[in-house]
């Protein structure tokens, strides 16, 4: 449970590229939370493929904001302040690299005053424009709580070598970050996920017999790589 004397948490789920899992990072950060019975709040701030969103706003308090734009940013640190009990969970655009490059400042600023820790959790696929993007979002939120998880979708841990072999891990860890790895979810059953808007803990009750046990493996990992995370 949320206990009102520690500092809100407010999990920034980047990677600031398309198609590096983002979106299934968010889901599975809430489907954890939720389930050892954390109060939680959403914000959505892909405002084009807003799938997290159409698939929680119903469960928990949620927010769509654009942070392309002043106003965005404004409503999502307003949001942040009037859901000091909850743990915040942000799933971000890809193309927010550029809005945190403007206005990052201004919420490392904030977060003092929020009483809030900024832990983020930084997807990445092979390829190097992630690393690249990571570095720039350590500029400009210096205050976050960085770790990096590597997608199992494009491969096995060691596959992951130019980050793996990289000044940025040995940086990232220094800090105190974690490497972790999302475990890979069979394609159909990430499908019906998202083709059906579905809550995690919905698709584990509803969806077929093998479809629901492929999922109760992947969550299993998934509650691991968060005591990983936490221990």
């Amino acid at each position: 449970m949320n206990d009102k004397n520690s500092p809100q948490r407010i999990y920034w789920i980047g990677g600031s590229k398309g198609g590096v899992g983002k979106s299934m990072m968010t889901m599975a950060t809430l489907d954890c939370l939720l389930e050892r019975g954390e109060r939680v709040a959403l914000i959505e701030t892909d405002t084009s493929n807003h799938d997290v969103w159409d698939a929680y706003q119903e469960l928990v308090p949620s927010g769509l904001f654009d942070l392309d734009r002043a106003d965005g940013w404004i409503d999502f640190m307003n949001t942040c302040d009037s859901q000091r009990d909850r743990t915040v969970v942000v799933n971000t655009a890809a193309r927010n690299n550029n809005a945190v490059r403007e206005h990052g400042q201004t919420l490392n600023a904030s977060l003092d005053e929020l009483h809030a820790e900024l832990v983020t959790l930084w997807m990445i696929n092979r390829q190097r424009d992630g690393l690249e993007l990571l570095e720039e979002f350590i500029e400009a939120v210096p205050k976050a709580q960085v770790h990096v998880v590597r997608n199992g979708h494009f491969g096995d841990a060691r596959q992951f070598e130019l980050y793996n072999r990289s000044k940025l891990r040995e940086r990232i860890e220094q800090r105190g970050g974690r490497s972790l790895l999302l475990p890979d979810l069979a394609d159909r059953v990430a499908d019906d996920i998202y083709s059906r808007r579905l809550a995690i803990d919905t698709a584990a009750k509803t969806l077929p017999i093998g479809n629901r046990a492929e999922l109760a493996r992947w969550r299993g990992i998934v509650r691991s790589l968060f005591a990983e995370l936490e221990g």
